[in-house]
């Protein structure tokens, strides 16, 4: 089969890209378009009126009072209060891993350096607005504008509405998106912007795009679209030994790039032992639009689609993946609300004074004196008498008055029962607001408990998606974080900077060997993202705890350490120095574990302190009595030695008597068979 050319290959990509986003897009439509529209719901003046109601109320008033704003944003605020990062774990369970931390430091460096928080809130409030939320990793170079520095960091930037711009193919069940296998991120252009960035009309493109459900060319704007295409192939490995017992590991493209690598093997004594056949993935990038592939941007960074998708909520129904936030269950709600209020304004609107009905010949003359009492207020009004059927004058008051709007009984009754549902639908998160004084501690976190756990599967679903940022930064940090002696920027939990230098060689301490250290190629840990309370909460909770065990405790030294470590969770403003201060105290006694830093400090302090007599005194009586345990212990091996070798020599006397013993017999035999022979 001859070999496609590159255009080719491209064009064939391209209607294939095309098929597959149709499909994605026509079985996504209608929930994406309920996700949207329940964004617009909350967030845009006017829009809760969108629909028929607009038309039924088109010269009404129409006032919105919008109470699912409030509770998006109490939503949202919960999260900001409480925000979930990952944490690096070794999958071994080793404490202390310095590469995790090392990890853990330039993931937040990045999100630092990529203002994240930003790429988070849109996020998260998306999927608590709409029920999607997603954002982007990609690699950027840290300075664009050296030539010869090809470093690079990794980014975390926002994707703005997600529901309308983030299709992953449709196999994909995993609610982190793991598993899909290609990915498409939609942005909108207009035909300018779109000719001068890619020198490409849209009015050549072929008409049979048209077909599909989704139109990439609108009069307006122009569709593009990443689209990330997961590319599986399968690999064999040949696994050597050395001479020394060891084994090695090669692929095709090892033996490809070095032909006489196998010579090589041989000829030091590596012989193969046995082959494995493994898959490898890799993510290619695509740039295309309705009408041909734009770019081909070559293999991304990592193995992985390096995009995050978070839901509000989330199942499937009918083999669907369906999805909502905060807002969908409320709108009815809402816009009854809305109607009621409106009616009531409009009622509210119409005079309260009963105006006399008159004939036109009771006001001939005095009209204006009728349309300025409003004005000025007049003792009286005259009207005119009227004529009787024999044409005679009669006096005669008013045909009627007007009555004044009245409410019906079953709005007031229906105004209560809407404000009740939306409470049972939104969660009635105002309580907290309405606790009493003088209650206790432990009665306002079981309060904050309740309102937290309103807006928990937010929260969760959230930390998924945090969960698979880390899985896809580690990913691309394995092939981008690879200079040799590069230093890199690090930050600390508690928000300090610091500095990690990458490939560093070092000496192994125990066996001197010659080691690389903070290698992230080698970097494979399990990735964790914790929901709790915030960790403001959790301090405030700690002092109550360990103030409340200060009470019960009788131990003088088991009290000194309640009190140090209730003073180092202690928040307040000027107290960074006094928490630090504590936590010295309770490094230098033991309680709590240092970091390499706090433990380097105490080293440093404790050769430049001068020692106590009397401790000098007990490590000197320690190390004779440990001199004299070893004398004692190498007599005892010296005494067995000596037994072992007379036990031998004894052995070998009873051998040679034995052998001598033979040879008699045999001497003795010999000189009596002779004279026989004779």
């Amino acid at each position: 089969m001859a070999r496609l050319s590159n255009d080719q290959r491209l064009a064939n990509l391209h209607d294939e890209a095309l098929m597959q986003f149709d499909d994605v897009q026509s079985a996504l439509r209608d929930e994406r378009l309920q996700c949207l529209q329940d964004r617009r719901f909350y967030s845009l003046a006017g829009s809760q009126w969108e629909g028929p109601l607009w038309d039924q109320y088109e010269n009404k008033p129409k006032f919105e009072v919008n109470k699912i704003m409030l509770s998006v944003i109490r939503v949202v605020n919960e999260y900001r209060n409480n925000r979930i990062t990952v944490d690096f774990v070794s999958k071994d369970g080793t404490d202390n891993d310095k590469l995790a931390e090392v990890c853990d430091g330039l993931y937040r460096a990045d999100e630092q350096a990529s203002v994240a928080d930003e790429a988070y809130d849109n996020a998260f409030e998306e999927a608590v607005g709409g029920g999607i939320g997603a954002w982007r990793l990609r690699t950027v170079y840290e300075d664009d504008e050296d030539p010869e520095d090809d470093r690079q960091r990794i980014r975390i930037e926002p994707i703005f509405d997600a529901d309308s711009s983030v299709f992953f193919d449709l196999g994909a069940k995993r609610q982190d998106k793991s598993d899909a296998k290609f990915c498409f991120v939609v942005t909108s252009m207009t035909r300018q912007a779109y000719k001068e960035a890619y020198n490409d009309d849209p009015a050549s493109w072929p008409k049979i795009i048209h077909q599909y459900e989704f139109d990439w060319c609108t009069p307006d704007v122009v569709y593009v679209a990443e689209y990330y295409k997961v590319e599986e192939k399968s690999e064999t490995i040949r696994i050597f030994q050395t001479i020394t017992g060891e084994e090695e590991r090669y692929t095709q493209a090892d033996f490809a790039n070095d032909e006489m690598l196998e010579e090589t093997l041989s000829a030091v004594g590596t012989m193969e032992i046995r082959q494995k056949r493994i898959k490898t993935k890799r993510v290619h990038k695509y740039v295309l639009s309705g009408g041909k592939v734009l770019e081909d941007a070559g293999y991304i960074a990592g193995k992985c689609i390096p995009i995050v998708v978070v839901y509000g909520k989330r199942w499937f129904v009918d083999n669907i993946e369906r999805c909502m936030g905060h807002v969908r269950l409320a709108k009815d709600a809402q816009r009854l609300k809305n109607m009621q209020l409106s009616k009531l304004g409009e009622i509210s609107a119409l005079s309260s004074v009963e105006k006399p009905i008159l004939l036109p010949e009771q006001v001939a003359g005095h009209q204006v004196m009728w349309a300025e009492d409003n004005l000025k207020d007049y003792p009286y009004l005259l009207i005119n008498p009227i004529t009787d059927q024999n044409g005679n004058q009669a006096a005669s008051g008013p045909v009627a008055y007007t009555r004044s709007a009245s409410i019906p009984p079953a709005m007031a009754a229906l105004l209560q029962i809407t404000e009740t549902d939306m409470q049972d639908i939104l969660g009635n998160q105002g309580g907290a607001d309405k606790m009493v004084s003088n209650i206790s501690g432990k009665a306002v976190e079981m309060i904050q408990t309740r309102v937290d756990m309103q807006s928990f599967i937010y929260m969760s679903n959230f930390a998924k998606g945090m969960k698979r940022c880390g899985e896809i930064w580690l990913s691309m940090a394995k092939e981008v974080y690879i200079e040799d002696k590069r230093k890199m920027k690090t930050i600390t939990p508690a928000g300090k900077s610091g500095m990690a230098e990458l490939m560093k060689p070092m000496i192994n301490q125990e066996s001197g060997a010659l080691v690389i250290e903070n290698d992230m190629s080698n970097a494979t840990f399990e990735i964790v993202a914790d929901v709790g309370p915030s960790s403001s909460s959790k301090r405030q909770a700690t002092v109550r705890a360990l103030t409340g065990m200060l009470q019960i405790t009788q131990d003088p030294e088991t009290a000194q350490v309640l009190t140090a470590m209730a003073m180092m969770n202690m928040e307040g403003e000027g107290l960074a120095d006094t928490n630090a201060y504590f936590r010295k105290k309770l490094l230098r006694m033991g309680v709590v574990e240092p970091t390499d830093a706090e433990r380097e400090e105490l080293m440093a302090e404790m050769q430049g302190t001068p020692q106590d007599p009397n401790a000098i005194y007990l490590q000197a009586a320690a190390e004779e009595a440990t001199a004299k345990a070893a004398k004692a212990r190498a007599d005892t091996v010296e005494t067995i030695a000596d037994a072992e070798l007379k036990r031998a020599k004894t052995v070998e006397t009873l051998n040679k008597v034995d052998i001598d013993t033979q040879e008699l017999a045999l001497k003795v035999m010999e000189s009596m068979v002779q004279p026989t022979q004779n």
